[in-house]
């Protein structure tokens, strides 16, 4: 038992150490797989961190990646906008400079433009300079010449005046007292003559004074109007789309009515406005009655221009012969013949020199008239003859020759009265006046184409003939300056006072006029006057 419980015993302490030991190599086992665990657990943990910082890396490589490709595409987006960009800024600033070029171009070509046209006005002002130069060399010349002339002159009257004072030295008393006595009576008869020629000029100035008076007096008594008429008459339009219709389709309306009227048709840029041109007033008038019915109706082709072309002759036919009935009534005049009386009217639509050819003719007939009855002739035959002086002018752009003889012809188509057709055909000078009557018609047709206003002169022959006038005076030695006055009646000359004295601006003045006389033709009478000052200018100090 003991043995037992001693082997038991023993039994039990082994369990025991066996349990010890079991449980010490089990704690060692559990340590061992718990390390082991750890190690294993650091391992996966490693592993695991490893693969997902691996797959985090990869992540952040693949959105780098994708960050990168977003970042190259947004900055080749951003490079194109900029390239873009940079074009266009390019291209504004190449437009830019192309402006400035341009601008400094046309700047430059301006300056130019500028630099020919005064380097043009100086050359022309350099020819002016040369002309008057030639001018002045050939004045110069011409005075040289009647410088010579007039030393030849003197040394010719030195060597007379030497003989004849040589001849008188060897004179007796009673021969010289016979020369002398022969001088006086040479002077007296240039007195005499004098005085003939001043009586005649006195007794002239009272005819021309009567002669005044009776024209002032039928002047008084008759006033016309006038209207300034040209070659060109202007039709008003109701709008610039008128002016398309007018022309048609290629032209046809306009090629139609100038056909049908004979008259130019100017359709222009100016606004609201057609130009009629021709030299027949007649043809005009009807072409520009025809174009306002027209323009009032609105139907405008070939077949209504024609139609109203027809209807404004007659119209214009119906005018004229009333502006003749009427040219008639209004003188006094009757009897006269129907053809005459339209070829009358005609002359409502002629002009000469600006003045109205049948107000003029009324003009020159109501004058003829009422001189004729202060002389005491036959009043009616006057106005008649007045009032168809002029009827040649009707249809002289019809028939050859001047306007006189046509006159003359058609008077005596018409059997007017003899005195009739002398003074027509005597009113310009042409043929002799056989009665009063026609030397009133000139006076009468004289004092109506006279009158301040009633005729345009030509500018260039009143220019030229004042030049003329400053030339003569100026081709005189000892003149400084002249100026032509009053439009062409006075020249006044400026004389050098140390070479021109008191006697010698008498002779000076004579002789302007005497070449005046000579190489001018002028209206009336020309007026010389000599200005001589001597101006002496002294100062006090």
């Amino acid at each position: 038992m003991k043995m037992y419980l001693l082997s038991g015993k023993m039994s039990t302490d082994n369990l025991s150490r066996k349990g010890f030991l079991l449980k010490r190599n089990l704690g060692v086992s559990v340590i061992a797989i718990t390390i082991a665990a750890v190690i294993i657990a650091i391992i996966l943990g490693a592993l695991g961190g490893y693969t997902a910082r691996k797959r985090t890396a990869e992540k952040q490589i693949g959105s780098a990646e994708e960050e990168a490709r977003r970042i190259i595409d947004e900055a080749r987006e951003k490079s194109d906008a900029e390239k873009k960009e940079a074009i266009l800024e390019a291209k504004e600033e190449i437009h830019r400079m192309r402006q400035d070029l341009d601008r400094d171009t046309k700047e430059r070509r301006n300056e130019l433009s500028r630099q020919e046209r005064r380097v043009v006005q100086k050359e022309e002002n350099l020819d002016k300079k040369l002309d008057s130069l030639e001018k002045k060399e050939v004045l110069l010349s011409k005075k040289e010449a009647r410088l010579n002339e007039s030393q030849a002159r003197l040394d010719a009257m030195q060597e007379k005046e030497d003989a004849e004072l040589a001849r008188i030295a060897e004179l007796s008393r009673d021969e010289a007292r016979t020369i002398i006595m022969d001088e006086v009576e040479e002077g007296l008869k240039h007195d005499k003559a004098v005085k003939i020629k001043e009586y005649e000029a006195q007794i002239k100035d009272e005819a021309d004074k009567k002669a005044r008076d009776i024209l002032s007096t039928a002047i008084q008594r008759c006033a016309a109007d006038h209207v300034t008429e040209t070659t060109v008459s202007v039709v008003s339009l109701p709008s610039d789309d008128m002016k398309g219709r007018i022309i048609g389709r290629e032209g046809r309306n306009i090629r139609t009515l100038e056909t049908a009227t004979g008259i130019d048709l100017i359709i222009d840029d100016t606004p609201e406005a057609v130009i009629l041109s021709g030299f027949d007033p007649v043809k005009r008038e009807i072409a520009r009655v025809a174009l306002e019915k027209l323009i009032s109706d609105g139907r405008i082709h070939p077949a209504r221009i024609e139609e109203m072309v027809e209807k404004a002759t007659r119209e214009v036919d119906n005018r004229m012969k009333e502006a003749g009935e009427q040219a008639t009534f209004k003188v006094g005049v009757h009897g006269i013949h129907p053809e005459l009386i339209k070829l009358l009217g005609r002359l409502k639509y002629r002009t000469s020199y600006g003045q109205n050819v049948l107000s003029h003719s009324i003009e020159v007939a109501l004058l003829a008239g009422i001189m004729a009855s202060e002389l005491g002739v036959d009043v009616n035959l006057a106005k008649r003859a007045g009032l168809l002086h002029d009827i040649g002018k009707a249809v002289d752009h019809e028939m050859e020759g001047p306007h006189v003889t046509i006159g003359a012809d058609l008077a005596k188509r018409y059997r007017e009265n003899k005195n009739v057709i002398n003074a027509i055909a005597a009113h310009h000078g042409d043929v002799e006046a056989t009665s009063v009557e026609a030397v009133l018609v000139a006076a009468a047709d004289a004092v109506s184409a006279a009158r301040p206003g009633a005729r345009r002169e030509s500018l260039e022959m009143y220019l030229k003939r004042l030049k003329m006038l400053e030339e003569i005076a100026e081709s005189f030695e000892g003149v400084e300056r002249c100026f032509a006055i009053q439009a062409g009646r006075e020249i006044r000359v400026m004389v050098k006072p140390d070479k021109i004295d008191d006697a010698a601006a008498v002779t000076l003045a004579h002789d302007i006029v005497k070449k005046i006389e000579k190489d001018l033709d002028y209206p009336g009478q020309v007026r010389a006057t000599i200005i001589r000052e001597v101006r002496v200018v002294d100062y006090a100090k």
